[in-house]
């Protein structure tokens, strides 16, 4: 019992992956390494051959320019997904939070306990990337290390701001035009492949407050230890800050709808 009380609540999740944890694994090394040779090096080789890649790219090969932006775009599609159907299911179709409501666990005790297993399920997936990526000799650093950090925390940005919203709903009829209309035009315009310089005006302000875009600068900058402290101290800062407004918002709505 002396064991934190949203430690337990996470422990109910990570009981249920024990059931499925192989081909969750496999599938976090497997796809990212899928992607890096079509994408990294296939897709690669067309646009380092163009005059201004060098200069575009900040030095860096279109592999290696691309690599550690899946860090961060992966950590963002775990982090949502988990946060959609899981999340409202949970009040609606399972009825699991009410279950644990019943027990002496609290509403902002239960959300905690969402929150890490978010937490762990971006890690692990980043960590899936990171594996792969140390791989490659162009991509093999310690700044690995970092960047794990970095991509669960943009993971768990996007985790606590989708959570915030799914735990309002009464149907799923919004997660699609989620994914259709935020997360996809982030994956693709968010700066995992290609810098947001690229953009029309118009589009460059609003990728940089997204919080994909602070983690895959963070992401590329640690894996090439290009990281500088007011740039880093910034990026972290907001993504914190993102996280921490997401799970204020999320622990309120447990609390509205678990509480009789």
């Amino acid at each position: 019992m002396s064991t934190p009380a949203a430690v337990r609540a996470w422990e109910a999740h990570v009981t249920l992956y024990r059931t499925v944890w192989k081909s969750n694994v496999m599938a976090s090394f497997v796809q990212p390494l899928l992607y890096l040779l079509g994408m990294g090096l296939g897709v690669g080789a067309l646009v380092d051959g163009g005059n201004q890649s060098d200069e575009l790219l900040d030095g860096l090969t279109y592999f290696q320019f691309l690599a550690p932006g899946l860090l961060a775009t992966t950590a963002m599609m775990i982090g949502t997904n988990e946060a959609m159907w899981p999340v409202l299911g949970g009040f609606k179709w399972w009825k699991k939070f009410h279950s644990e409501a019943a027990t002496p666990l609290t509403p902002n005790q239960i959300a905690g306990g969402v929150a890490l297993w978010h937490v762990t399920k971006c890690a692990i997936a980043v960590v899936g990337v990171a594996t792969v990526l140390a791989l490659f000799p162009d991509t093999r650093s310690w700044g690995l290390l970092p960047a794990i950090a970095f991509g669960t925390l943009t993971g768990a940005a996007f985790a606590a701001l989708t959570s915030a919203w799914s735990s309002t709903r009464e149907t799923d009829y919004s997660f699609p035009t989620i994914n259709r209309f935020v997360i996809t035009p982030l994956f693709l315009f968010g700066g995992a492949f290609y810098p947001i310089s690229q953009l029309p005006d118009w589009m460059e302000p609003i990728a940089v407050v997204t919080p994909l875009w602070h983690g895959v600068e963070l992401c590329r900058g640690a894996v090439y230890h290009r990281l500088e402290l007011w740039p880093t101290l910034g990026h972290l800062a907001y993504l914190l800050v993102m996280t921490g407004v997401g799970w204020l918002l999320t622990a309120r709505s447990f609390n509205r709808r678990l509480t009789v």
